[in-house]
């Protein structure tokens, strides 16, 4: 084992002796990583996400504390699911889009990957009984392909209307072509803007953006309403996890940090006691899902954690990056 970590240390001084920047960072951070331990202010950081996370965020304080992965576009395709009178699920185990229906037309939560678009996500719309044609917007949350890699079809081909927030529209126009050589996602036409405090309404429904900065320059939480056996709750996905945090920069991990403090205010005040995700990799969706499906009249929805529980959502997510904030100070 010792001699496999001296192999990798070797391979990271190497290659931070010739990149620049931002990878050289990275290097020298890993090398950090791998060679010295956690600091007692860092275990404590991990033992108060365990803590505050209890029973029920356990996975999620795993994840983002000890275990953080990204998503790949390999993994199991989902079964579309209808989770509330409004709201459908699909996409795959770790990239989920939300179907939002309306009097006037669907609304789509993130479009998923490019590859997708007509093997998972059109076949899916279809297995839900919904009709793709009817797809009017797409809210992108925040500017990476596996998220907006379906919008330029969906424009295309049904005229929908694409949001994304301007900084990220700027973000995707300026990428740089993939390190591995592959063909970027096709990019949709700059379209609708997405602010904070300007609702995106279709048919009724009302979405309300709040800007999350730190994953990308203008990724966006989402907060609106969903329905259950005709009871109305408030639900909110954070558009923009950090699933890795060991990634980004510490200027952006400190943004990342400020932003969920803020997102944290914001569904507070609009009373949020559902929680979705997009990236459904550290919390505990699939045992929500075998929950919905054995639900008995009068049981309650499983997405429905309550106020109080949701805000510790974001507290484990809150320190857990702070875990990571404290690290690099060592």
């Amino acid at each position: 084992m010792k001699k496999r970590m001296m192999g990798w240390v070797a391979t990271i001084v190497m290659v931070g002796a010739w990149m620049g920047g931002a990878a050289r960072v990275q290097a020298q951070r890993d090398l950090a990583t791998w060679t010295k331990p956690d600091s007692e202010q860092v275990k404590a950081d991990i033992e108060k996400a365990k803590k505050d996370a209890g029973t029920q965020w356990a996975d999620e304080a795993h994840f983002f504390c000890e275990a953080g992965r990204a998503n790949r576009p390999d993994e199991p395709v989902t079964e579309p699911t209808k989770i509330f009178d409004n709201v459908y699920s699909l996409g795959r185990t770790s990239t989920i889009t939300y179907v939002i229906t309306t009097s006037d037309g669907l609304i789509l939560l993130d479009s998923g990957y490019a590859k997708d678009v007509e093997e998972v996500l059109i076949p899916g719309i279809k297995k839900l009984g919904l009709d793709p044609a009817n797809i009017k917007d797409v809210i992108v949350m925040h500017g990476h392909g596996d998220h907006f890699g379906g919008a330029s079809y969906l424009q295309e081909h049904f005229g929908a209307h694409i949001f994304i927030s301007a900084a990220d529209w700027d973000m995707m126009e300026h990428a740089p072509a993939p390190a591995n050589g592959a063909a970027p996602p096709p990019r949709p036409g700059r379209d609708k803007m997405i602010n904070e405090g300007e609702p995106i309404v279709l048919g009724g429904e009302k979405i309300m953006p709040v800007s999350i900065p730190g994953h990308t320059p203008g990724a966006v939480g989402l907060i609106f309403p969903v329905k259950d056996n005709g009871k109305t709750y408030m639900a909110a996905v954070y558009g923009g996890l950090i699933l890795t945090l060991d990634r980004p920069t510490d200027e952006g991990l400190a943004q990342y940090i400020k932003s969920i403090a803020h997102f944290k205010e914001e569904t507070k005040k609009a009373n949020v006691v559902v929680e979705l995700e997009n990236h459904a990799m550290m919390d505990d969706m699939p045992q929500k899902m075998e929950k919905l499906n054995a639900r008995k009249k009068g049981d309650p929805n499983p997405f429905v954690v309550g106020q109080a529980s949701y805000q510790v959502f974001l507290d484990v997510m809150s320190d857990c990056a702070v875990a990571e904030s404290d690290r690099r100070k060592e």
